[in-house]
């Protein structure tokens, strides 16, 4: 038997409860389960799970020709000893207008909100509304790729990552870029020698400290991308050294650690610094993301404007700093924008929260861009 709820907002705080208290950080089958059982429960969608766990479901208003899809990912880092109460639950409290856990704004309280309004959107005719929660989004978006992989193409997403509070308070507002993150390592070849003989080596750790003279060059003219008259800056760090074994020897090898965050079509060519006795390697690569339909980006600005109408926020196109799944699709073709519940500072952390008034903003925001045909200066973002 169904239980019955006496508003949408008091389904949303249930169904995040119920998703948040189910453990994903290690294996995301269980909470799988609860969003499969949940979309065959209560939709008439086609609902499939691939191997590597990712639940895909599809809804079509008339016959459909474009897709739009909700994006989520249902895996999470690893819990903080507050918020587990045994190897089976996660504890989830409610307190001022607030749901704490792990996995409340990174990101089941958007799940939530995108698998209700999966259910309760009336698309346009022509409009293929698609439900999708990737597993492996905190490894890498492996679970995006494997799903890219397999053919999974939605012409338009919006992906629930955070979008909260970036350009002001009370406020749930659109991301149309963010960085990605290219983690890389130099190292450097040397020949070993007893210290007390310095003619008779080659320093590894010289020939490193050369690179990062380059590196920091380069770190100081970092590439900067605008999109829709919004500019993103990228970054490039040195975050470790390693090199040596012992004080009384000459290093044979030595690794420098580097952090960039990308940015859309532009990257530092730390190629540079792999002068002679210099070797570089690409550790990860997680792409940038860039909305490329102003038409679509401003849909959903209008719709999200329309939601904040009796509230005191304006949601705003902004930028983003962390990569995200919307990275992979967006660079196998797929529009993007992100619209989430998560505030800047939640994600991650041992009081990790979400406020419930995001959430039941991000579910009118996502119910309502599947039935918009067009925007106000008749610029279609779907070909009629």
């Amino acid at each position: 038997m169904s239980i019955q709820y006496t508003n949408t907002r008091d389904e949303l705080i249930s169904l995040t409860q119920t998703l948040v208290s189910t453990p994903s950080h290690h294996d995301a089958t269980a909470v799988g389960d609860i969003i499969q059982n949940w979309i065959e429960t209560n939709t008439d969608a086609t609902v499939r799970r691939d191997s590597r766990g990712n639940i895909i479901a599809q809804r079509a208003g008339g016959s459909a020709s474009t897709s739009l899809a909700l994006i989520g990912h249902h895996d999470v880092v690893d819990p903080h000893e507050q918020q587990v109460i045994n190897d089976d639950e996660y504890r989830v409290t409610k307190q001022s207008g607030r749901l704490y856990g792990r996995g409340t704004a990174d990101m089941k309280g958007s799940l939530a909100a995108a698998l209700l309004a999966f259910r309760d959107t009336t698309p346009v005719d022509n409009l293929e509304v698609v439900f999708a929660s990737f597993t492996g989004e905190e490894d890498g978006g492996i679970g995006a790729q494997a799903a890219i992989d397999d053919g999974f193409s939605p012409e338009y997403a919006i992906v629930g990552e955070g979008s909260t509070n970036y350009a002001g308070v009370g406020q749930t507002d659109i991301v149309i870029a963010h960085k990605g993150r290219r983690g890389s390592t130099l190292t450097a070849h040397g020949e070993a020698a007893h210290a007390s003989e310095v003619e008779c080596g080659v320093n590894a750790i010289y020939r490193a400290s050369d690179a990062i003279d380059i590196l920091r060059e380069l770190a100081a003219d970092v590439p900067i991308a605008t999109v829709e008259d919004t500019e993103i800056n990228g970054s490039l760090a040195v975050t470790e050294v390693d090199g040596g074994t012992e004080w009384n020897s000459i290093p044979e090898t030595s690794h420098v650690t580097i952090d960039e965050r990308t940015v859309p079509g532009k990257r530092v060519p730390i190629e540079q610094a792999a002068i002679e006795g210099v070797t570089w390697d690409i550790d990860q690569d997680l792409p940038p993301m860039a909305c490329d339909d102003t038409a679509f980006a401003t849909a959903v600005t209008d719709v999200a404007t329309s939601v904040h109408m009796e509230e005191t926020g304006t949601p705003t196109q902004v930028t983003k700093p962390h990569a995200t799944d919307a990275g992979w699709l967006s660079e196998a073709g797929t529009t993007c924008v992100i619209v989430g519940a998560a505030e800047p500072g939640e994600a991650h952390t041992a009081e990790e929260s979400v406020s419930i008034d995001a959430i039941e903003r991000c579910y009118d925001i996502y119910r309502t861009v599947p039935s918009q045909q067009y925007i106000d200066n008749n610029e279609y973002w779907l070909s009629n």
